[in-house]
């Protein structure tokens, strides 16, 4: 057992930021937190730190009620999303500056310091100070600083989003193993469902202040078990629309229907709410089964080799991600195909049906 969260409650002023949550984190591999801006990630990741305090509930940390301990007593690292590093200190001794206050010895703290350096491409800078520093080199080194340390838990919230591409991509793949060493229980933020993805390990998703579900992070993909969380953990927007089962037949619209297969057969007569990630709703034909679907172009967007896609059907918005480029004309009539094997139904009170 690691960290858990006991009814933990948080409210500031009349406003409400965290609902009654309890919860345990997994002791290894990375524990993100999803969800867009203002979800509750960075109030519940400080709660955590002991950053701030809950109204009620207990954090627990290997069986133990720390609630009331400072961020000290708890041994921590936490790297915000805005760089926070000592202006006065060089670049080294922000860095060392944990290791000085735990009295590791110089020899130690050199190996320490160079290895995370090193990591993250900090070596030549290491005699300067945050203010010649461009801003994800001032990033870096707060990432550096709670690298480190031999901390109990470590907290990162949205470390790499002031960080350039090509370096974002690279820590994403090094710091599950990187972090794996250090024997720290790790909880990330983050905003994009394809970083949690890359990260692996579990995922909480979070919307407006509540936990909506927390598993393995391919099974919550896979399998979410609500609207909400299919819904936090899409990127672009889910598609979702009102779908009619009926007998053998699931129809969309008077236009729009196709043989109920797979999940969706035992499902019982009645409305649900279809949800569809833009990825399965592509141009071009990929299966015999795949369900045709017009609309007019509302919005196009061609980033490298991916196409994206916004179009109105009979009043409703959808959306079509797909690899390669498509040269949709905005306002044109276009057709897509749907994958419906890969749709979700959700019932009126928006849990996985089928």
């Amino acid at each position: 057992m690691a960290i858990e969260l006991q009814d933990v409650f948080k409210r500031v002023g009349a406003e409400t930021y965290i609902y009654d949550t309890s919860l345990t984190f997994a002791e290894e591999g990375f524990n993100v937190l999803l969800g867009a801006t203002n979800a509750g990630k960075t109030t519940l990741m400080k709660l955590m730190a002991g950053l701030e305090k809950p109204n009620r509930g207990k954090v627990l940390f290997k069986g133990v009620d720390i609630t009331k301990q400072t961020p000290q007593q708890r041994n921590i690292s936490f790297v915000h999303q805005f760089f926070v590093n000592y202006p006065h200190l060089t670049v080294y001794d922000n860095i060392a500056s944990p290791l000085k206050v735990a009295r590791m010895s110089a020899t130690e703290i050199k190996k320490r310091v160079q290895e995370a350096a090193d990591l993250l491409q900090l070596g030549p800078m290491l005699d300067r100070r945050p203010h010649e520093l461009s801003g994800g080199q001032q990033q870096r080194t707060a990432l550096a600083r709670a690298i480190v340390k031999d901390s109990q838990a470590v907290f990162l919230d949205e470390p790499l989003a002031n960080l350039d591409y090509k370096l974002r991509e690279e820590l994403r793949a090094q710091l599950p193993q990187l972090l794996a060493d250090r024997g720290a229980t790790v909880v990330y933020a983050t905003s994009e469902p394809m970083e949690a993805l890359m990260l692996g390990g579990h995922t909480c998703t979070l919307l407006e202040g509540r936990v909506t579900q927390f598993g393995i992070t391919s099974e919550l993909y896979r399998q979410p078990r609500n609207l909400n969380t299919a819904e936090v953990f899409s990127d672009p927007p889910l598609n979702t629309a009102k779908a009619v089962k009926a007998g053998g037949l699931i129809k969309l619209s008077d236009r729009v229907s196709w043989p109920a297969e797979g999940n969706a057969q035992a499902l019982p007569d009645g409305e649900y709410t279809l949800g569809v990630r833009p990825h399965y709703i592509k141009p071009t034909r990929e299966n015999s089964h795949d369900v045709a679907l017009e609309g007019v172009v509302q919005i196009t967007d061609l980033s490298g080799s991916e196409s994206v896609a916004h179009f109105n059907m009979e009043n409703q918005s959808w959306v079509s991600q797909s690899d390669g480029v498509f040269p949709f004309e905005v306002g044109s009539n276009q057709r897509f195909y749907l994958d419906a094997s890969q749709c979700f139904y959700f019932g009126q009170d928006g849990q996985l049906a089928g």
